[in-house]
């Protein structure tokens, strides 16, 4: 999918919501400004959320309540799987609620086998290209 505008983001990250159930864990993958955190905004509307969504660099962890938990991870600040086995990670890859991860490639061996995959690249126009991948690659 081809998104012109922050806000064509976030509808796809409406859309993606809709159709995720308790125990989905969603790897948010792209550079640095991609639009990850705004594709995470629009998952958390689609949940009933209303919440403003941060990216949680900084706290690694965000949960929200809405008609699922959502769990809103960013890695980016991790050295990787032992960092963040030793924070009690792994709870969230198996979670009562929902799990997105942002920066997930750093812990990429641990993800379970059924994660949702969502890459998001800046083409030279500025637009972005979302590719959505339901199960390991």
């Amino acid at each position: 999918m081809r998104s012109l505008s922050a806000s064509e983001t976030e509808t796809e990250g409406r859309k993606l919501g809709e159709s995720l159930r308790k125990g989905d864990v969603v790897s948010l993958r792209g550079s640095l400004g991609a639009g990850k955190t705004v594709l995470a905004k629009g998952i958390a509307e689609s949940l009933g959320i209303t919440e403003a969504i941060v990216s949680p660099t900084f706290t690694i962890v965000q949960e929200y309540s809405g008609r699922e938990k959502l769990y809103h991870l960013d890695l980016y600040r991790l050295s990787g799987d032992d960092e963040f086995e030793s924070m009690g990670g792994e709870e969230f890859l198996y979670p009562d609620g929902i799990t997105l991860i942002e920066w997930s490639e750093k812990i990429d061996d641990m993800l379970p086998d059924n994660t949702i995959f969502v890459d998001i690249t800046i083409s030279d126009d500025g637009s972005r290209n979302i590719d959505i991948t339901r199960g390991r690659r």
